[in-house]
């Protein structure tokens, strides 16, 4: 059977019996979803084919540290939904700009900030999940990166403006199972291969490459490669930093967020929306051992491949001059399954892309619905805004397209924009004395201070136009 057939085949009867026919429907599935198809929508959508490549990627090039990103989200979702999501449901609302609507007043805060989401989804979201499962696409069974970024961009559009969020958790459910089968017999091959995990340490401090730079080290694995929690002046990842600072982030992306909120307001209570949270906490802690690592095992089993350093060497493996460590999850793939394994491995990944694009359709498409177009069509029907909340989201995936064939270097500048809008989310619902103009000029100001750091000309370009919008509204 062909990997999307696996994949596709339940869509049409979750799309078929979604209820689609009011705004409530569509959009939060008509508040009566379960706990567990909420817990795995909620890992499904944040275990995009991004963090496939990256964590693995990341495992290979200095150890299992990375894996802190993951396990940060374990106690976050715990205060989404014992702390944030009791005052969501309190408040009625359908998109988190509404919230701040609510929380200060006039109408100006909600469209920025729903403004500003919708660039970061085109720009961030969109863009850097569409490369990765492109890149694995490419790798994997040769297609071309542009064909492969349209076709998968449009199988996942198709069903999304089909069933609404009905149809997106219930499949995020299936493609929950599927990723986590296909990644447990994957890491079991790849242990298998090195003698257990005994072996993991001792193997991988010695995968060095046979081709290195004279007069350098960075060729060497990292001497702390085993350290979850590193040195905070020495290390690439301290502890402080992976502690303290990465909560802040995980603290929007888990609790502020449209895509994640989304579908803890799906829930038919509050019981089911704590217990999808504890459900994704559990599940959060698997990609250590299942992505991680297995990165980690792809740098041992071929470190001329996934560990080279000298540019040229590296351009011929897989393009890049700054090095392949992208290619240790598609590479242990395509060496270590065989056919039959390696077609379920190829829809693990086709699963994780449409779980993370589908969500970030569905929401975003509900921001533009509920915030921006009812504010500009007063009198809107609930049929218009059902239309253009299923068919307004085409060319924000057409830019998201676009923008994720120029590369992979987009994670500075990710970083840099969640942290602005992470910042003035968490400060505006918890300083009852601000107002929101203060919100809005606080933004800029922290936006701004992105101009003095170099090497980063996309994110000047976009916070620029932000700090525009910003004033115009003002």
């Amino acid at each position: 059977m062909h990997p999307l057939i696996a994949i596709l085949f339940p869509l049409s009867q979750s799309s078929w019996r979604a209820n689609r026919s009011t705004l409530s429907g569509y959009f939060l599935a008509g508040r009566s979803i379960a706990w567990w198809p909420i817990g795995a929508s909620l890992f499904a959508s944040s275990e995009g084919s991004g963090l496939f490549i990256g964590l693995a990627g990341t495992g290979a090039a200095g150890g299992i540290a990375v894996a802190g990103f993951e396990w940060n989200a374990t106690y976050v979702l715990l205060a989404l939904a014992w702390v944030f999501v009791p005052v969501y449901v309190s408040s009625g609302i359908l998109t988190m700009p509404e919230y701040l609507q609510k929380r200060f007043g006039g109408e100006r805060i909600r469209m920025y900030l729903s403004s500003l989401s919708l660039l970061l989804s085109v720009f961030t979201k969109i863009s850097t999940d569409l490369y990765s499962g492109a890149l694995f696409v490419q790798v994997c069974l040769g297609w071309n990166l542009y064909l492969s970024t349209v076709l998968m961009l449009l199988v996942t559009a198709i069903y999304t403006i089909a069933g609404g969020l009905t149809a997106v958790i219930y499949t995020d459910a299936l493609q929950t199972l599927i990723m986590v089968i296909g990644a447990v017999i994957l890491t079991a091959t790849a242990f298998h291969e090195i003698g257990g995990h005994p072996n993991l340490e001792e193997a991988y401090l010695s995968a060095v490459p046979s081709k290195t730079i004279p007069n350098t080290t960075c060729h060497l694995p990292r001497p702390d490669a085993m350290h979850l929690f590193r040195d905070p002046l020495s290390g690439d990842l301290p502890w402080t930093g992976m502690t303290f600072g990465l909560s802040v982030l995980a603290t929007w992306y888990w609790c502020t967020d449209q895509v994640i909120v989304q579908r803890s307001l799906s829930a038919k209570s509050l019981n089911h929306a704590k217990g999808g949270s504890i459900l994704a906490s559990y599940l959060k802690m698997l990609p250590m051992v299942l992505i991680v690592m297995p990165g980690m095992i792809s740098r041992i089993l071929y470190p001329d491949d996934v560990g080279c350093v000298d540019p040229g060497e590296c351009a011929r493996i897989c393009g890049s001059e700054v090095g392949c460590s992208n290619i240790a999850y598609p590479k242990l793939v395509m060496e270590l399954m065989p056919s039959g394994l390696r077609g379920l491995m190829i829809a693990v990944m086709m699963a994780a892309l449409m779980s993370s694009l589908t969500s970030v359709f569905n929401s975003s498409s509900a921001l533009f619905t509920m915030d921006i177009w009812r504010k500009v069509r007063r009198g809107a029907t609930e049929k218009e805004l059902l239309a253009v909340g299923r068919y307004g989201g085409a060319p924000r995936a057409t830019g998201g397209c676009l923008d994720g064939l120029k590369g992979s270097h987009l994670l500075p500048e990710k970083c840099l924009h969640a942290l602005c809008l992470c910042l003035e989310r968490n400060l505006c619902q918890s300083n009852f004395r601000s107002t929101k103009k203060q919100a809005l000029v606080f933004l800029d100001y922290l936006a701004a201070y992105v101009f003095v750091i170099p090497g980063l000309c996309n994110a000047r370009m976009g916070l620029c136009l932000f700090l525009v919008i910003s004033w115009i509204i003002l």
